[in-house]
């Protein structure tokens, strides 16, 4: 006789785990675009190509940490890939994100299917190895544009892969929530750099190095061919509306709200239009903001302000998910002993510094 069976409740540090293997790939490929993308914005760039560098750091939250290591004149093209891409010490660098991701992978190997298992463990030896070879070839950055090229195919695998293998149940639900917020929060990042610190001078507002850096932009989230389908020319206004309010191109902020809200409903049973936890609120409240707001509003208060508010709601989205579904509160002890569960410092600096 068939019996029907009740899905097993998701263990807080297994969805804990999921939600941050999906944010730390997200990531890792969101630092190989942008910096791939500068590589060659150096070609079409003139002179002083050491300043556009400076601003991909502050694209990742951790200029104080870069500033430490290597002083107020350091952002050469060198330093600055190496401590995005190689630097073991840096959370937020490539090679940290991966071996984080393949961490929480082996943690919840039994939830997780054997070929994501296998992916983000291929992807883990891949950075290794060209960490080590880098370190061995003195930092030769010829071979660089082929890493990259390498580690976004890698991390798009291994989404698909989740996508593929995985039954859509909650532990597919929080992949899905930690890679939609971590993409919404680099588009914001890397839109903010390009309007408030990447441009060199006011002067070159509509000329052909403001192009230039706004098609660097639209590539850097694989955003090019799509902007161009839909707006033609490139137009500043355009390309903030596009990437923020655009409801169909999968990496612009109101797509990303939207999926991750669809997503946390999903795990709580949750209607449209309504909600049972402070994550799916405060989620809720973005979603709707940007579902009404229009690109004249967005400019009219102030672009950059508008980014960095949106950057701060995020953060605050994920404190909530953790509050309200990761953080252990055992009768007797204190609410905060659930903190052992998230990640470790690193790791929870890294997941609120970009």
């Amino acid at each position: 006789m068939l019996t029907n069976q009740l899905p097993t409740p998701l263990l807080s540090r297994v969805a804990n785990s999921v939600y941050w293997l999906g944010r730390y790939i997200e990531r890792a490929e969101n630092v190989a675009r942008f910096v791939d993308v500068n590589l060659n914005l150096m070609l079409d760039a003139p002179g002083g190509a050491d300043q556009q560098w400076s601003p991909l750091v502050s694209t990742s939250g951790d200029h104080a940490a870069f500033i430490g290591q290597y002083g107020e004149h350091g952002a050469t093209r060198e330093n600055v890939i190496r401590f995005l891409t190689f630097d073991a010490d840096n959370p937020n660098s490539i090679l940290a994100c991966v071996r984080a991701a393949r961490e929480n992978a082996r943690t919840v190997r039994d939830t997780i299917s054997s070929e994501v298992w296998e992916q983000a463990n291929r992807l883990y030896l891949s950075v290794n190895d060209a960490a080590a070879s880098a370190d061995a070839a003195g930092e030769d950055l010829r071979s660089l544009p082929d890493f990259y090229v390498r580690l976004k195919m890698g991390c798009h695998l291994l989404q698909g892969i989740t996508d593929a293998t995985m039954s859509h149940n909650e532990a597919w639900r929080f992949f899905r929530v930690g890679r939609m917020l971590e993409r919404a929060d680099k588009t914001t990042r890397i839109l903010d750099v390009k309007y408030f610190l990447l441009l060199p001078s006011l002067h070159d507002l509509g000329s052909s190095i403001d192009d230039i850096q706004w098609t660097a932009v639209l590539k850097s989230v694989s955003a090019f061919e799509m902007y161009r389908k839909r707006h033609g020319r490139i137009s500043p206004k355009r390309v903030a509306e596009f990437l923020l309010l655009d409801t169909e191109f999968p990496r612009s902020v109101r797509y990303c709200a939207g999926k991750a809200l669809a997503a946390l409903g999903a795990i709580s049973g949750t209607s449209r239009g309504a909600f049972h936890s402070s994550p799916e609120r405060l989620l809720g409240q973005l979603n709707a903001e940007l579902e009404y707001k229009t690109v004249d509003d967005i400019i009219g208060g102030g672009l950059h302000e508008f980014l960095d508010e949106t950057q701060s709601k995020l953060n605050a989205i994920d404190d909530s998910i953790f509050e309200a579904y990761f953080a252990l509160r055992p009768l007797g002890q204190s609410q905060r002993q659930g903190q052992a569960q998230r990640q470790s410092q690193a790791g929870a600096s890294a997941g609120r510094s970009w």
